[in-house]
């Protein structure tokens, strides 16, 4: 009997995440849109994160549990691999979905039947250990609607930042994977930005203002975890993406992105300083 094909593949790379692991994976299956699967990818947890995801009786669920921990890089790619649905959201452990971010952001990619669109972004809100809200995320724009991957790529370099967004943020079609390949966290802090610069080569971004994602800033955070490199590791990144033709990289686009992203990582800090300390 043939199994059929999930509309949405949603993805949970998960490494030592019994603190928020259940606020992820209930925002998951609280979806206005049903036709998906959860596939959640344990990495070796050493805490009690299997117990947790184990609790969940749901024929959507889907649990993978390594053999011998792969690292972020290894376990996002085996969240690929693993995926069957048209599309594709990378979850992060401790972010979570508004209900109806499936729905908005899969709608936008069922109706584009030229295939024009790479990705779908939306605005996000930050939110705190507890869930509290601490500001929001967006484009530069108020408006919904279709970008042109390279006009993406510019404005993401000139802002010296992802204006995409955080994985929890993007949906993207799963055929595209074929094509671009697998995550490389050769420039760790911008492993997501790197992917979707890569899809944006493939097509355009489609912008949604609404704020259908939350991005936690915490103690467990791989992003605080490697806060202090970010500004070094965005120069590195711009380095080598410069490389590639494709992507019309200026030099002022260079010099721009790497000044940029000094001046960020600095906020981004003390943010992140004044949030910890919150607890």
């Amino acid at each position: 009997m043939k199994t059929k094909t999930p509309l949405v593949s949603v993805c949970i790379p998960v490494y030592n995440g019994e603190r928020f692991i259940a606020a992820t994976i209930e925002s998951v299956l609280r979806q206005t849109l049903t036709d998906f699967e959860l596939i959640i990818v344990d990495d070796n947890s050493a805490d009690r994160s299997l117990e947790i995801i184990s609790a969940y009786n749901d024929d959507r669920l889907r649990v993978i549990s390594n053999d011998r921990n792969l690292g972020p890089e290894g376990n996002w790619n085996r969240c690929l691999k693993e995926s069957k649905g048209f599309y594709l959201k990378l979850l992060p452990q401790d972010d979570v979905l508004a209900p109806t971010c499936l729905a908005q952001q899969a709608t936008i990619l069922d109706q584009d039947g030229e295939k024009r669109i790479a990705l779908v972004f939306c605005s996000r809100t930050i939110i705190d250990a507890k869930g509290d809200v601490l500001m929001s995320r967006g484009y530069l724009s108020r408006h919904k609607g279709a970008i042109s991957g390279q006009r993406l790529i510019r404005r993401c370099l000139c802002f010296g930042t992802n204006l995409i967004g955080e994985p929890g943020s993007v949906l993207f079609r799963r055929d595209m994977v074929e094509v671009v390949g697998l995550f490389d966290a050769s420039c760790p802090y911008v492993i997501d930005l790197d992917y979707w610069f890569r899809l944006l080569l493939l097509g355009d971004g489609y912008y949604l203002p609404e704020r259908l994602a939350s991005f936690r800033v915490s103690t467990d955070s791989w992003s605080v975890a490697i806060g202090g490199k970010q500004s070094s590791e965005f120069s590195r990144f711009v380095t080598k993406i410069s490389s590639n033709p494709d992507f019309q990289i200026r030099d002022i686009d260079i010099l721009m992105a790497k000044l940029m992203a000094h001046f960020n990582s600095v906020m981004r800090m003390l943010i992140y300083r004044f949030v910890l300390k919150r607890g």
